[in-house]
């Protein structure tokens, strides 16, 4: 899954964006995207190292792909901030050509189901937990 990390990668390049509420969906929204958080990927990775039942490839990604329109509007609400501005397709497209088409715009729906299985325990399950971990926003009453 692609790793959510507020420091490098997508999530960093998107908060620019989406901090002075300038954020929204990709395409159409509707493309699935199989993600991890990047504890997840650390745990994950120590999980499949000491654990003898993982032999060989896993998926390491949540066990909730989420579309890109629901984790728009989800680090919309996390930081506080509307992600109504979509970039249609064709924009992404003429910019970034192939590579809009194969990471931004296709569909991925992939479960850790060997992750699961051998009692692995996710740190940040939903995107919204994900998304408040790595970025230090948490709910009031909580930590």
């Amino acid at each position: 899954g692609m790793v959510r990390a507020a420091q490098r990668g997508a999530l960093a390049m998107m908060l620019p964006v989406f901090k002075p509420g300038l954020g929204g969906r990709l395409g159409s929204g509707e493309q699935y995207e199989s993600w991890i958080a990047l504890d997840d990927l650390v745990g994950a990775i120590y999980h499949a190292l000491s654990t003898e039942e993982m032999e060989g490839p896993f998926n390491a990604c949540a066990p909730a792909a989420v579309t890109n329109r629901e984790f728009a509007k989800t680090l919309g609400r996390v930081l506080h901030r509307p992600a109504i501005l979509p970039v249609p397709g064709f924009v992404l497209k003429k910019i970034l050509g192939d590579m809009a088409r194969e990471l931004l715009l296709a569909s991925t729906r992939v479960v850790p189901d060997r992750l699961e299985e051998t009692g692995f325990g996710f740190l940040c399950p939903d995107i919204e937990t994900a998304l408040r971990h790595e970025l230090g926003v948490f709910r009031r009453g909580k930590a």
